[in-house]
């Protein structure tokens, strides 16, 4: 009875304490599985269960299998030390440099600012693990600057987001989704930072060239050279590198995720005594502490939560209901069973956290996949990506609407944007599903060589689809569609569908010399 009362009263902290940190999506999702316990008994055919008692629920639930399971377990020990690593960046404003480095070497270019705001997203969006946070954090000084170039308001936040969400992509942190996948598959954590490397190499590929497109179209310019950081005074201050060196160093190397990340901030403290606007005092080290609290708690609140939709997926079964539902759609038509599961994967991680999403997803989606025949590592990546990605998909994208708080523009057609301008994203799992070359699995180099040059071209062709624009001039609607399917045949591994795309290409490619230039900005469907 005592651990009945406790339960119950813990699942209600769990939920309020979730509601307070990140609002009504979470619980309400957790909230309809819960109801699930109840009326299963009452649900005809796959979702039917033998049915629960409100104490077998919530003993189960408030415990290692549910809220106190591996996301909690691994959340409380390695996550929360890369928060803290991260507000002491902050606070310190080596973060800062990120950015000053990102104007450096990108804001002289066409369309600068949108560069800027790629680079520097990614850099920070790797290591806050919160893709609407870090859409606030950089995008409150990258947006205005993008809309003073001249990019629309809702193309400048939706770049920003789609470049925050694109940062849980990015090794050797994503967002500290590596040391939760690392946890549960138990396998190194190197072995997933190099499987990751080559796809978010291609999204961020993807979204330069989206953006650089767009730049072409209106004929923009860059920010002036005497205007951004100079390059002397950014050399001299990359001694700020030095804590992200070194943690990355540890890690590879094969010590604890605990040891690396404290010398990771013991180090960024000691790195910003070296000059006066970088140094921390006491109170800096205090503030320090006090933010990466405060990231902490959403993030274990939301974590927490996500522990009672495992829970609840572990006591009915019901992952295991889908894994069979994968497995039977998989026997008719493997490709359609990888759509559904990319559905439900992004359904389950819209409102969330990426570290929760991932670990719902991963309960849910991932073990249907692997028992299909996926290898476990490319389910696991395929499903993150997912997870992630849900961040800037439509209805619910929260990275978008927070970046559209900040540009002053329509939440809705902002998350239209940020999910053209992330297309990519949206087809490099099947991408690295046909072509495990790609995760540098393969032991072939030329194989694997040759696999991702195609594959950079088919996201750089993807990009000239999306944004309608190809060798300098507009594309007509024919054109885009040419091009987005040799955008696809590229992804594909082969001879044959290579040398089909490449026909294809240059096709468009004579259209486009013999069809008169359009000086006027296209309009985009």
């Amino acid at each position: 009875t005592t651990d009945f009362i406790i339960s119950i009263l813990g699942l209600i902290i769990v939920f309020e304490l979730t509601r307070r940190a990140s609002g009504w999506m979470l619980p309400s999702l957790a909230l309809i599985f819960v109801a699930y316990v109840f009326v299963g008994p009452y649900l005809p055919g796959t979702l039917n269960h033998s049915g629960y008692s409100l104490e077998r629920f919530a003993t189960y639930v408030f415990g290692l299998d549910g809220v106190f399971g591996i996301t909690l377990d691994v959340s409380s020990k390695y996550i929360v030390l890369f928060i803290i690593f991260g507000a002491f960046l902050q606070i310190s404003r080596v973060g800062q440099y990120f950015i000053d480095l990102a104007f450096s070497v990108a804001g002289g270019l066409r369309g600068g600012p949108a560069k800027v705001a790629v680079i520097s997203s990614a850099l920070m969006g790797m290591m806050n693990g919160t893709s609407a946070g870090n859409a606030v954090a950089t995008g409150s000084l990258t947006i205005p600057l993008m809309k003073r170039t001249g990019y629309k308001a809702k193309f400048a936040a939706a770049t920003e987001a789609t470049a925050s969400a694109g940062g849980q992509l990015l090794p050797p942190i994503m967002g500290a989704g590596a040391f939760l996948m690392a946890e549960i598959l138990g396998i190194p954590y190197s072995e997933i930072i190099v499987a990751a490397t080559i796809p978010a190499i291609l999204y961020f590929i993807s979204v330069y060239f989206m953006v650089d497109f767009e730049a072409q179209k209106k004929n923009m310019k860059g920010i002036s050279r005497k205007d951004l950081p100079k390059l002397k005074d950014i050399l001299i201050k990359s001694y700020l590198f030095i804590p992200i060196i070194i943690l990355i160093t540890l890690l590879i190397s094969g010590y604890s995720i605990i040891f690396s990340g404290t010398v990771g901030i013991v180090s960024c403290f000691l790195v910003s005594l070296f000059k006066k606007e970088t140094r921390m005092g006491i109170r800096h080290i205090i503030e320090s502490f006090e933010l990466g609290m405060k990231n902490s708690v959403q993030l274990i609140a939301v974590v927490a939560c996500a522990g009672v939709i495992v829970g609840v997926i572990a006591l009915t079964g019901v992952g295991m209901k889908f894994s069979s539902m994968l497995l039977s759609v998989a026997d008719s038509n493997l490709i359609l069973a990888l759509i559904f599961a990319m559905s439900i994967s992004i359904l389950l991680g819209m409102g969330m956290p990426t570290t929760a999403a991932y670990a719902v997803a991963a309960s849910v989606v991932a073990p249907g996949l692997i028992q299909i025949g996926i290898e476990p590592l490319v389910a696991h990546l395929f499903v993150f990506y997912y997870a992630a990605i849900s961040a800037i998909t439509p209805p619910v994208a929260l990275a978008a609407y927070a970046a559209a708080g900040i540009s002053g523009t329509d939440p809705m057609k902002t998350g239209v944007q940020a999910f053209k301008l992330g297309l990519a994203a949206f087809i490099i799992p099947f991408m690295f599903f046909f072509s495990p070359q790609l995760l540098l699995q393969e032991s072939f180099l030329s194989t694997t060589i040759i696999s991702v040059l195609t594959a950079c071209l088919g996201v750089y062709l993807l990009a000239a689809s999306v944004q309608s624009w190809f060798l300098k001039k507009q594309l007509n609607f024919v054109g885009r569609i040419i091009l987005f399917v040799a955008a696809i045949l590229l992804i594909l591994t082969g001879i044959i569908t290579d040398l089909l795309a490449i026909g294809l290409v240059v096709s468009v490619a004579i259209l486009q010399k013999l069809s008169k230039a359009k000086k006027s900005a296209p309009v985009n469907i």
